[in-house]
């Protein structure tokens, strides 16, 4: 199960299909990412793709009837009559036509009286219709998909569409569960459930055989733990999400000092960066040892490169060095990237910050956690950002605790303008069972183990390695156990419940997963287990409060009286 590979399956059999000869590629603003995120422009030109447009571009209206057309986009109502449009006056000498997921047959109809020249060679739907992350990660890129803790009408179409296609493209008729106490993940269950049966041809794969349990759809809800998105991250993709943000494989580092022209915007991509796959989940002081072995390589190489005493010797440098420069860029990033990160640690004093993150998470110490926190917030060394993550994190911790003072926290919160605000709407978001359970699940380990490796080679670099263990490890613990789900974890329709475990397993976080959750579901998967993690968007600390603020909007305060106060106060002030 590979996410990526599943769509590059498909692109490649759209280009394939069209035939040899020079190509244009018409996608929308959505499928120019998914196309983006799986293939490099350079690939796209081998494969003979010479030009990309966005089928809502202002274009020319010169003819360039030599040219074959790949369509590639979402079957939205906007792009079926942009669509129309070029048909009924066709720019290019044919179109071959790809839907990233069902269509209407109403549309289709549209379409073909549209298509008076016959410029249409083909027409299919492929289910590409989902962001492909890592190789067990994908994204719906929607920022936010509630209101008022109810589903946004357009999210839910959305998120529903994009379920639908991830099934398709691996060929699965899933039995679907979802939690109990969640309505937003019933809904979806629900419709996803609904638009299988009634797809029944789509859908009409072959059952598992020798009575083995046919693969698992999860839906789960983020309110379920909103731990995991406010904690530092300490493996390298999660680092810089957190820290500098991965938008759709790209980091922003316009704003970083010195950073040289061409790198004010990197790609991270698995695909197009060994060094990037093979340390996704490297933790901070193996990365900084891995990158000093990168850099030792490539010196090795530049020197080996200046000794050219020979044509031989010319022939091997004009030969590798496609591979020499394509190295000393990944060099180069990577240096920046680390360096960075490097920067932000220590100014933002992450290692203190995230030892009291993982303490709160993690073990009940509420006088001596207090303490620790007030000294952090009040003496203003740590950034407004870290702490209010340190005052949600023990707000939700110790909301009933007897000596409870969130209170206090939230006036020096506002004191040195912090966003004390959010605090509230964090304790309306987090759900009931959260409330009930989650402190209690969490694995609890002596903070005194939360280890510290030094790197002796690097000085200013170290690593820490978290105590916190996400909420969906457990869940899937219990999955692949094939321990009893129906419970906390019904079934949707009237399926008899297979006892069994399932060999495959897609899991659909409602409200965003994280790249601490991915990292639980690529560990289970080095161990033979097949589970991909899907979410409606890849949450940072930083847009998980946007989706929490987004997700309470409207909705009347019940929870911790004792913050009346700031409930009603400016949102620039409390």
């Amino acid at each position: 199960m590979n996410v990526i590979r599943a769509i590059q399956t498909y692109i490649d059999k759209m280009i394939t299909d069209a035939g040899p000869g020079m190509k244009i590629l018409m996608m929308d603003r959505e499928t120019i990412s998914i196309v983006s995120m799986a293939f490099a422009q350079s690939e796209m030109l081998q494969k003979e793709v010479f030009l990309f447009e966005r089928l809502d571009s202002v274009r020319s209206n010169e003819k360039l009837k030599y040219l074959k057309c790949i369509v590639f986009i979402r079957p939205t109502k906007d792009n079926i009559f942009m669509l129309q449009q070029e048909l009924q006056s066709p720019k290019f000498g044919s179109y071959y036509i790809y839907f990233s997921n069902i269509i209407p047959r109403t549309d289709i109809k549209i379409l073909a009286e549209s298509d008076e020249g016959e410029s249409v060679q083909d027409f299919k739907e492929i289910y590409a219709d989902y962001l492909p992350v890592n190789p067990n990660l994908f994204s719906l890129h929607i920022p936010t998909c509630l209101q008022a803790l109810s589903w946004n009408p357009e999210a839910l179409e959305r998120s529903t569409q994009g379920l639908v296609s991830v099934l398709l493209s691996f060929k699965f008729r899933p039995a679907i569960r979802y939690r109990a106490v969640s309505t937003a993940a019933q809904t979806l269950a629900k419709k996803v459930h609904e638009t299988i049966n009634k797809e029944t041809a789509l859908f009409s794969f072959r059952p598992p055989e020798d009575g083995a349990a046919p693969p698992l759809l999860l839906v789960l809800d983020r309110r379920d733990d909103p731990i995991t998105p406010l904690l530092n991250q300490w493996t390298y993709q999660a680092m810089v999400h957190e820290l500098l943000s991965i938008n759709k494989q790209r980091v922003d580092l316009s704003r970083v000092a010195g950073v040289p022209k061409d790198l004010k915007e990197v790609v991270l991509s698995t695909e197009q960066d060994e060094f990037y796959a093979n340390n996704l989940y490297a933790n901070f002081g193996e990365i900084a040892t891995t990158i000093k072995v990168l850099m030792d390589e490539f010196q090795k190489k530049a020197n080996d490169q200046r000794k050219i005493e020979s044509i031989a010797d010319m022939k091997n440098f004009v030969e590798t060095y496609p591979q020499f420069r394509k190295m000393s860029g990944t060099v180069t990033k990577h240096l920046v990237l680390i360096s960075e990160l490097s920067v932000q640690v220590g100014q933002q004093q992450l290692f203190e910050v995230s030892e009291l993150e993982q303490e709160i998470a993690c073990r009940a110490d509420h006088s001596t956690q207090l303490q620790r926190v007030k000294r952090l917030v009040s003496e203003g060394k740590i950034s407004a950002a870290n702490a209010l993550r340190l005052v949600l994190l023990y707000a939700m911790r110790y909301e009933r605790h007897a000596n409870c003072d969130t209170s206090g926290l939230l006036k020096l919160l506002q004191d040195r303008g912090g966003r004390s605000h959010i605090v509230p709407r964090m304790l309306e978001y987090i759900s009931t069972v959260a409330r009930q359970e989650l402190f209690n699940t969490v694995k609890i380990t002596d903070a005194v183990k939360l280890t510290r490796n030094l790197i002796k080679e690097l000085k200013g670099v170290e690593n820490v390695y978290a105590q916190h263990e996400c909420v969906l490890k457990g869940t899937l613990e219990e999955v692949i156990k094939g321990r009893p789900l129906d419970a906390q974890y019904p079934i949707m329709g009237n399926e008899v419940p297979f006892r069994r475990p399932p060999a495959e397993v897609i899991v659909f976080i409602v409200g965003g997963a994280t790249y601490e959750e991915a990292l639980a579901v690529h560990r289970y998967n080095q161990e033979g287990y097949r589970i991909v993690l899907g979410g409606t968007t890849i949450h940072n600390s930083e847009s998980f409060i946007e989706e929490v603020l987004a997700a309470t909007t409207g909705v009347p305060f019940k929870h911790s009286r004792s913050l009346q106060q700031f409930h009603h106060a400016p949102a620039g002030t409390a």
